[in-house]
């Protein structure tokens, strides 16, 4: 008997209801599902979940003949599938259900029996488009990469280099116990840098000399390029001689970018607290995150242009399948999962999955704008800001940080973004933080309101979030006063006197004369007074204006 899990639709899941294997329509749309999962990264068909509860039917059952026969329908559906289906399961209430589980589609396209292509992107099942063919091909390639044997023979490398890298994974509190007991061949071939002998693509990138290296198809090479206030190039340094493996080359580059450890000063109340430009454990997740989703298939260089206002570092090869500018910050999507595995277990990098998650949180604590990220089929490009959008929120936060220890990542993540805005909505946080229900954003902010750092006003969609005035007067910090965080009931009577001064305006005219406070506040306010009949309105609705009743 299972326990009763939380589901979510995402790139590897997929809740489908009982009814969907009743029908041929149904098996159908689950071979549609499948198909996209092997033309993808592979992902699970919970069948027997309602799309809108999450949840088996009440007292669902499922016979034998009823499973088997649907396993062989699907299968009759779609080619180039490898599936396979877990025993019927049951939760903890009794109700039934099974698992299809799909496997990516290494070596061919998967299709319908009807010779239709389908790709898994965030939680749809998007039909191929012709250029998308291309973009599967060379993904299915960049998949394989790292596992390629190569001519090399392990014997080739010095033996103190490979003792050196197997003792750096066993003094590492994130490998297991079992792999630390393994003999230095062993971990090798664990971490995919040996197979039968000889390296692989990924033994040579890391274990491999500048000779070896320079024959990959193709190693990490890194251009670092500062530009002037009218964009000329002032200063450059390359990486071409394949000199570095990806450990060495990361503390090079962040020896040698000295621009990029700049500061401000900056006044927390008595004392003078230097923030820098770009904090160097976001400049690390950037330039880990070119490395591992680097497409290895594909010529180009890691690009690194440090300009005035702002970084950008862009590595050759689109997102990969999945992700997209709009999911970043909660896809789990790696192109070179063993790369990212090696570098995550020598503690190069935060973990698996949440280098974003902690550059967000430190781009919120210091009031910068989060990444902007880019891309296209040949390239993706992280642009980072460097200015301090608020200097005087930077005491809020120390200050949070010092009397609420316990408060967890995301929390601070939302605090910075609801700080920055002044004033913001549940739609507006749940789009910047990339969730697709408004359920998950409790997590976020349900501690902050409990523990009054923030106040709510509104309810349901119409929530909206604001620094608790108590924080600010409890920190005893010297915040501008602003009208954007003004309370309701103070607003309706602020717009009743902008009327009374001038009867007969449109809303643009009085959001012009109201700069702090957003537009589609005011407009909100005044259509609720003129629901209560506390203000008339004269003209056409393209031409509306409005005065006390």
């Amino acid at each position: 008997m299972e326990k009763m899990m939380e589901f979510c639709e995402s790139q590897t899941l997929d809740l489908k209801s009982i009814r969907k294997i009743d029908s041929d329509k149904g098996i159908k749309d689950l071979a549609i599902s499948c198909v996209s999962f092997a033309n993808s990264n592979g992902g699970e068909l919970y069948i027997g979940f309602e799309d809108k509860t999450h949840k088996p039917l009440s007292g669902q059952t499922i016979s034998n003949e009823k499973h088997n026969e649907a396993i062989k329908k699907l299968k009759s559906n779609c080619y180039n599938v490898a599936l396979e289906s877990s025993d019927i399961l049951e939760t903890e209430d009794g109700e039934q259900y099974f698992i299809i589980t799909v496997y990516p589609s290494v070596k061919s396209y998967a299709s319908t029996s009807d010779g239709r292509y389908y790709i898994r992107v965030g939680d749809q099942n998007i039909p191929m488009r012709s250029e998308d063919f291309q973009r599967v091909a060379y993904e299915k390639e960049s998949y394989q990469w790292e596992s390629v044997k190569t001519k090399y023979v392990i014997s080739e490398i010095p033996e103190d280099r490979i003792h050196s890298l197997c003792e750096a994974i066993r003094t590492s509190d994130r490998v297991k116990t079992h792999i630390k007991q393994m003999a230095d061949y062993e971990v090798l071939e664990n971490y995919m840098l040996v197979d039968e002998g000889r390296l692989t693509n990924l033994g040579v990138l890391w274990l491999g000399d500048s000779r070896q290296r320079s024959r990959l198809n193709y190693p990490i090479t890194v251009q670092y390029i500062v530009y002037d206030a009218q964009e000329q190039k002032i200063r450059k340094i390359d990486w071409h001689d394949n000199t570095l493996n990806p450990e060495q080359l990361l503390h090079e580059i962040e020896a040698e970018a000295t621009e990029l450890k700049y500061s401000f000063e900056v006044q927390i109340g008595l004392f003078r607290k230097s923030v820098r430009q770009y904090n160097h454990k976001v400049i690390r997740e950037l330039l880990i995150n070119a490395f591992a989703h680097k497409s290895y298939t594909i010529s180009g260089d890691v690009m690194i242009a440090v300009y005035p206002d702002r970084l950008e570092i862009s590595n050759p090869g689109s997102f990969p399948l999945g992700v997209t500018k709009n999911n970043i910050l909660h896809q789990r999507i790696r192109r070179n999962p063993h790369l990212i595995r090696l570098m995550s277990d020598l503690c190069l990098m935060e973990g698996e999955g949440s280098g974003y998650d902690l550059i967000y949180e430190l781009n919120a604590m210091d009031a910068k704008q989060m990444p902007i990220p880019e891309s296209d089929f040949n390239n993706v490009t992280i642009i980072q800001y460097s200015a301090i959008q608020n200097q005087a929120l930077l005491p809020l936060f120390d200050f949070v940080n010092r009397n609420y220890p316990t408060l967890s990542q995301k929390n601070l993540i939302a605090l910075g973004l609801i700080a920055v805005n002044e004033k913001i909505s549940s739609i507006d946080l749940s789009k910047i933080l990339q969730l697709s229900e408004n359920d998950r954003l409790r997590s976020y902010v349900e501690n902050l309101v409990n523990l009054g750092i923030i106040v709510t006003r509104g309810v349901k969609k119409g929530t909206q979030y604001v620094i608790n005035p108590r924080l600010i007067s409890n920190a005893q910090l010297n915040i501008p006063t602003t009208l954007k965080t003004i309370e309701p009931h103070r607003l309706n009577a602020l717009i009743e006197e902008d009327l009374r001064l001038h009867p007969d305006s449109m809303i643009s005219e009085i959001a012009n004369r109201l700069p702090d406070i957003a537009r589609t506040d005011i407009q909100r306010h005044v259509y609720n007074m003129v629901r209560q009949n506390r203000v008339k309105t004269t003209g056409s609705k393209t031409n509306r204006r409005y005065s006390l009743a």
